[in-house]
């Protein structure tokens, strides 16, 4: 049977809702890219030795939000947030097993406003949450009423996973730190055939404005990228970063993850220097891939008309304090991650935003750049002003928060972060607190807590927190410590 385009095979499976669907609108098209664990290592952040000229380029091209705080450093739970609008405490989404339909069966999810107001909203590959690499192929935590059509490729990093080395074996290669380099090209990976299906989808637009999600897995772990991209790193440049030798003494235990006590995994430094690069190569795979949905909108003549947006679920260790790996902390390796948007015609356009921003204000934002009424219920703010004036007056603050099983007894983790300081309490106090300076301790080094000049400073910022993100306490049954 010939392969049916894009927009026919829409049509034929979903012409029932898309006749229900309201009447095609005027209004600025939605790229939204999420990239699975992708945390600070690219060049517009700083990284001099990253290779990511496609998103450095969208930086120079939209703005860049140096700040921008995840809610929850774990896959579902902050997929849910983001797409709802909502924080964590409200969806009660703290593992990554519960539906957030359980506690917000009738929201309405960012990518269903759109939906319901006429815009056409396509799914391609992993936008809600899917375990990595089985969910692969499926439609893992998705949410129907979000799309009008679903995409759901499955390249040949699934079919190659027997080649994966893992120097950890009695971990699944999803939470190891496991690796390949691949042989094939790139379209033949799971992001690149994601990325071949929504280049199609923008060459046979219809005319009506889109919501296109465009999911890419990687570089979640395993590590998985064509070789030519490992060769763009050498193994001799790669270097894992450095801590003083006392750096977890005056931190609490809590504030590291509880699936990996032990720094680097007790691997030797060759073998993390190896998982870094494949680590770098996945996020220079990931950049040609956006670089291909970017290049696609300007060949369509789509760029003025769309919206671009860029977002991580969460920031990535790659071994800071002395072997930190992945996420699930409350540090800013794991708490922050990268956002781009580029809207069309905004005067802060090519510039650099260093405010303080939070993933649940992609809703609001989108809403606003596309004159929808969004439900009243959402914890952000439009950054509108931002887009216009990177350097605007504001009062935002980011509020990131983790739960560990606790043996039994739930230990929760709240941070907030202002433009200087990072301030965190695990179990409101009782299980340790936390305050950094990042004026004069960027890598969160030194713990201020408990010293005589930080009493005032952390009496304001718990006032903050707990104003802004004191939520209920997790629900009997409401999520699955062996999935924390």
């Amino acid at each position: 049977m010939p392969r049916l385009s894009f927009v026919r095979r829409t049509v034929l499976l979903l012409a029932s809702a898309l006749m229900a669907a309201p009447a095609a609108v005027a209004g600025p098209n939605v790229l939204f890219i999420a990239v699975d664990d992708l945390g600070s290592a690219l060049g517009c952040l700083g990284d001099a030795t990253a290779r990511t000229p496609r998103l450095d380029r969208l930086a120079a091209e939209g703005v860049l939000f140096e700040r921008a705080y995840c809610q929850i450093p774990l896959c579902n739970p902050s997929r849910a947030s983001v797409l709802t609008g909502l924080r964590p405490d409200k969806l009660q989404v703290y593992d990554l097993d519960r539906n957030f339909r359980d506690t917000a069966a009738d929201h309405v999810t960012l990518p269903q406003l759109f939906r319901r107001n006429g815009w056409t909203s396509t799914r391609i590959g992993k936008i809600y949450h899917y375990d990595v690499p089985w969910g692969i192929g499926t439609d893992g935590l998705d949410d129907p009423p979000s799309w009008n059509f679903v995409v759901n490729p499955k390249g040949r990093d699934v079919a190659d996973e027997a080649l994966i080395t893992n120097p950890t074996p009695e971990k699944k290669i999803s939470a190891a730190l496991s690796w390949l380099a691949a042989d094939g090209t790139d379209e033949e990976q799971t992001d690149g055939l994601s990325v071949t299906e929504a280049v199609r989808f923008l060459a046979e637009t219809d005319g009506r404005p889109f919501f296109l999600g465009v999911g890419l897995f990687r570089p979640h772990t395993p590590y998985v990228a064509p070789k030519h991209y490992f060769g763009q790193h050498p193994l001799e440049g790669v270097h894992l970063p450095t801590a003083p030798a006392d750096d977890r003494d005056d931190i609490p235990a809590a504030a590291f993850a509880h699936n990996n006590p032990t720094p680097n995994y007790g691997l030797d430094e060759h073998t993390c220097r190896q998982a870094l690069q494949a680590y770098r190569a996945c996020v220079s795979f990931v950049d040609a891939q956006i670089g291909r949905l970017l290049d696609a909108l300007e060949r369509e003549g789509l760029s003025e008309r769309t919206i671009v947006v860029v977002w991580s679920d969460h920031g990535y260790h790659l071994g800071e304090h002395g072997g930190v790996w992945q996420k699930r902390t409350l540090f800013e390796p794991s708490a922050r991650t990268p956002l781009f948007i580029r809207a069309p015609g905004a005067r802060g356009n090519g510039r650099v935003c260093r405010r303080t921003v939070e993933l649940v204000d992609l809703y609001p934002t989108l809403a606003d750049l596309c004159g929808l009424t969004p439900p009243s219920n959402l914890a952000g703010r439009s950054l509108r002003p931002l887009l216009e004036n990177p350097e605007a007056e504001w009062t935002g603050t980011g509020v990131t928060q983790i739960l560990r099983p606790g043996g039994g007894r739930p230990v929760m983790g709240r941070s907030l972060r202002t433009e200087r300081w990072r301030y965190t309490e695990w179990n409101e106090g009782e299980d340790g607190v936390e305050l950094y300076d990042h004026a004069n301790d960027p890598d969160e080094h030194v713990n201020l807590a408990g010293t005589p000049v930080a009493a005032d400073i952390v009496r304001g910022l718990r006032e903050e927190l707990r104003r802004k993100a004191r939520g209920r306490p997790p629900s009997e049954g409401g999520y699955n410590p062996e999935r924390l």
